[in-house]
């Protein structure tokens, strides 16, 4: 596996110990910027620091964090977490996992966020893969097939059947670009055999999503967008047609696509834009922006997130043999400008937070797929 940070001239040493840091920030119990707790001795959550709940998101997250660094205990304690009070057995959402949550369990929402489940299924599959199945609801292999068999033939279902795009939620008219994952939608072909040719069209559709989603010229997409690829200016929740906090992850997820699957030129294209247009700007000075590039009213709320994606997606600079001098110096850029700022603290930091341990396990070729 690629490890860009070795090629660009940091020790292996210093790799470690700064993923080792940033666990340790993260997971450690004696931490003062901890976000993941220890509530008994098998069961653990994740805290959205800036909302003080625990969400699908998060502890998805933690899961295939905990995957990746071979920690099976907190990976267990996310599981069983998630199982107890976020999984809803009863309802019209019934055998989907409930967004929101309490730190003391109790929902808070009973619908799902389709990113969670998706997280969850491809953390629970490498679970099986790296560790062996167990039994129960640590049946990895099996819990993983459940909630992607309840994702395509619920009431309410969590992909389009017809454009195979993911939703934002089940059975909403529109999508959320950081949720389409065609790496993670390649291995779900293999590993959930009753649904390969379905999980095969999904990757493709995603791929294709992506380059129409995503602007040519400035390489920023939309938090939520319609299936034409032009942003949602008429959300219910809030203005979610700009390019806002969701929307960060989907040049990481682009980046960890070329990881596992190498280069894709249209992709690269997106990547080399968003790259030049963040190019001159600090990170204390990102703001909110039209698709276009027109700068909105505020500033980013998770400058260090956005700083985190752009260095994971120079993965997809990296992975062109061809790429010319100006993309790879800027992807250079971002990467040691990552390297060189600290993980964020306070209120806000888990989002910064979890996006900046999964770039710097991209980035050091240790973001693995099992």
């Amino acid at each position: 596996m690629k490890n860009l940070l070795a090629e660009l001239g940091f020790t292996q040493i210093e790799i470690e110990n700064r993923i080792q840091t940033v666990w340790n920030t993260i997971f450690d119990q004696s931490s003062p910027e901890k976000f993941y707790h220890q509530q008994t001795p098998d069961l653990g959550c994740m805290e959205d620091t800036g909302n003080i709940d625990a969400r699908t998101e998060g502890m998805s997250y933690g899961m295939m964090m905990a995957v990746q660094m071979n920690r099976k205990n907190i990976f267990d304690s996310l599981w069983k977490w998630s199982k107890t009070n976020m999984f809803m057995t009863s309802g019209k959402m019934k055998g989907y996992f409930a967004w929101s949550c309490g730190l003391d369990g109790k929902k808070n929402a009973e619908g799902p966020a389709p990113d969670g489940e998706e997280f969850y299924a491809m953390a629970l599959f490498f679970a099986s893969k790296r560790w062996g199945n167990g039994e129960g609801i640590f049946d990895y292999e099996t819990e993983a097939k459940s909630i992607l068999h309840t994702c395509l033939t619920h009431k309410y279902p969590m992909w389009n059947s017809e454009n195979a795009y993911i939703l934002f939620t089940p059975a909403s008219p529109y999508t959320d670009p950081s949720y389409h994952l065609p790496h993670f939608y390649d291995l779900f072909a293999k590993y959930d055999e009753e649904n390969s040719s379905f999980w095969k069209r999904a990757a493709q559709a995603s791929r294709s999503y992506l380059e129409i989603c995503i602007n040519e010229k400035t390489g920023l997409c939309a938090e939520y967008a319609h299936f034409d690829g032009t942003p949602v200016l008429d959300c219910p929740w809030g203005d979610h047609g700009f390019f806002y906090s969701d929307a960060y992850r989907t040049a990481a997820n682009i980046g960890l696509d070329s990881l596992w699957n190498g280069f894709s030129k249209p992709l690269y294209e997106r990547i080399k834009a968003i790259q030049n247009f963040f190019l001159n700007i600090a990170p204390c000075d990102y703001g909110i922006y039209k698709i276009d590039g027109t700068k909105v009213e505020g500033s980013a709320l998770h400058p260090v997130g956005l700083l985190a994606t752009l260095a994971q997606a120079s993965l997809t600079i990296f992975s062109n043999e061809k790429a010319d001098n100006k993309s790879i110096s800027n992807a250079e850029h971002f990467v040691r400008l990552f390297w060189h700022t600290p993980l964020r603290t306070g209120k806000r930091r888990y989002y910064d937070n979890c996006l900046y341990l999964f770039a710097l396990l991209a980035l050091s070729g240790n973001y693995k797929p099992y």
